[in-house]
């Protein structure tokens, strides 16, 4: 007999469509600079959400409340280079990309979103001006090149910007080159709440200017969560675990803000840099933890706006 498949959160799922909500499980490792094991990181999340509580005090019902969910097989390439393995991504990412479902893709290094991006451009959003991307994350990851590579974990921003990008909005950063800060610095459309501004415990504290500006925006949204976003003990074995970072109830507020408007549309997500430890499961588990919530938000979003229709 084959294996047992795994689903998100241990629900059972139906065989066919159509399903509101799908997870896409990328576990994409070719350019890691640190820590290494992000290509197990997609089962390793899907294993520990069976442990998550359907639970959230936002639904009236335990999840999965209205909602029919879709475990996709994981993505797999044996492309020779790197950019033929994006290019495949593009193509396992591309049934899922059209308006009709929301995707949620586990990496896997942050490389992941480049042609998640591009296939986006081809389909739902044509004119990428008019999309702005959240992005949680210890870097900015606006390198031009890292270790040579230009479709490295580090330079995928800068990759994505070159799309035409509306607006990237960046939080939690910490971890930053001089040839990244002059970049944001030049870009009026690139906005970085850095980590030390927003969680410093004096008076200047501007985590309620973040939410603020959050909560003004317009539009599509893509939500990209890269692991090392959230503060270093939360995270242990992500690939670059950073200390000062974002806590979890930090997250938590940030994912809620996103969606509790119907003047913006968070059209897809992402959680990448999911590295699993053979001496504990705490990294996954957060990992499991923020989809969950991604999950739990877009479900209340969606209930909402059929009830007021």
């Amino acid at each position: 007999m084959g294996e047992v498949k795994k689903t998100f959160l241990g629900l059972s799922e139906s065989e066919s469509g159509p399903w509101d909500f799908v997870i896409l499980p990328v576990p994409l490792e070719m350019t890691t600079s640190y820590g290494e094991g992000t290509r197990m990181g997609p089962k390793a999340c899907i294993d520990a959400s069976s442990q998550v509580e359907l639970f959230d005090p936002i639904l009236p019902k335990d999840l999965p409340h209205n909602i029919k969910i879709h475990t996709a097989k994981s993505w797999i390439s044996e492309a020779p280079t790197l950019r033929r393995q994006l290019d495949s991504i593009s193509e396992y990412v591309r049934p899922w990309i059209d308006g009709s479902i929301f995707p949620l893709i586990l990496g896997g290094e942050h490389g992941i979103l480049l042609p998640v991006i591009e296939i986006l451009g081809e389909s739902m959003i044509k004119d990428l001006s008019k999309l702005t991307i959240v992005q949680i994350d210890a870097h900015a990851d606006f390198r031009d090149t890292l270790n040579g590579e230009k479709f490295s974990h580090g330079t995928v921003m800068r990759r994505i910007f070159e799309l035409g990008i509306g607006k990237i909005i960046q939080i939690g950063v910490r971890g930053i080159s001089r040839e990244e800060n002059e970049f944001i610095n030049y870009h009026d459309n690139i906005e970085t709440w850095f980590a030390r501004d927003l969680l410093s415990l004096s008076e200047n504290n501007i985590w309620p200017d973040m939410i603020r500006e959050i909560d003004n925006l317009e539009g599509d949204i893509w939500l990209t969560f890269d692991c090392d976003g959230l503060d270093g003990k939360l995270v242990p074995t992500t690939g670059t675990s950073f200390p000062g970072g974002v806590a979890y109830w930090g997250a938590v507020e940030i994912i809620e803000k996103l969606f509790d408007s119907g003047k913006r549309k968070i059209i897809g997500a992402d959680i990448n840099e999911i590295v699993p430890s053979k001496e504990g499961t705490l990294t996954e588990f957060s990992a499991a933890l923020i989809a969950t919530k991604i999950l739990s938000c877009h479900t209340n979003y969606t209930n909402n706006i059929l009830n007021h229709n």
